[in-house]
């Protein structure tokens, strides 16, 4: 049993280098440039090693994509703790949300891989569903906080899943305007506070009386 402990913590390790790996070279060339060699040699297996595990390079891709989706998902809720409203939740959810960007920049340009498939060229089915599985998972929570807070009487009746649609476009499209000179010039002020007044904005107009102005004295 020491031995097979022993070969599944080997193969358990290879495993780890290899993602660790590819997660460097595809967050630094992007899918359709990225080198199964380079990626051999970074994880030091050889290459019939890395289709041991994977089978190809989207096997690999989605593999990475899991890896970091789950633990960005996981960090997306502990993000809510300390607040016990879920309005409040809801702030603190997108201050994460933006301070991860501007700490993991290339974690975002992995995922907006999707929406860029007529200039890199089309992904694998397979890469584009684990993309929409790991979209769907953190729209599902911030879904459970709006419904929550419409419970709690902060936020009036609305469809929270359309909201959530509307917040997740609004903070992304925000965070990539940084990529262009002429839309920071055009904004005026920094990016951190217009995205953060752009989810007050919208949490407000949906706000019964009984909330007050939210984010008033921060979240």
């Amino acid at each position: 049993m020491e031995e097979v402990g022993t070969r599944e913590g080997r193969r358990a390790r290879s495993r780890r280098q290899i993602l660790d790996a590819a997660r460097a070279v595809f967050f630094r060339d992007g899918f359709m440039a990225a080198n199964l060699d380079e990626v051999a040699e970074k994880s030091g297996v050889a290459k019939g090693t890395v289709y041991r595990y994977f089978e190809n390079k989207a096997d690999l891709y989605v593999a990475v994509l899991a890896d970091d989706g789950d633990k960005f998902t996981e960090r997306l809720r502990e993000s809510t703790s300390g607040k016990s409203r879920a309005v409040d939740q809801l702030l603190l959810l997108g201050d994460f949300y933006y301070h991860h960007w501007i700490d993991h920049p290339e974690y975002f340009q992995i995922f907006w891989a999707v929406d860029n498939q007529e200039v890199i060229g089309e992904l694998p089915s397979g890469v584009v569903s684990e993309i929409s599985r790991l979209w769907e998972q953190n729209l599902r929570i911030l879904n459970g906080l709006l419904e929550r807070a419409v419970e709690e009487g902060d936020l009036g009746d609305c469809d929270c899943w359309e909201v959530a649609n509307i917040l997740w476009t609004t903070a992304n499209a925000l965070i990539q305007s940084e990529a262009a000179r002429e839309r920071r010039e055009l904004r005026r002020i920094p990016l951190e506070t217009l995205y953060h007044n752009a989810i007050r904005y919208i949490l407000q107009g949906l706000a019964t009386s009984r909330a007050g102005v939210i984010g008033e004295g921060g979240a």
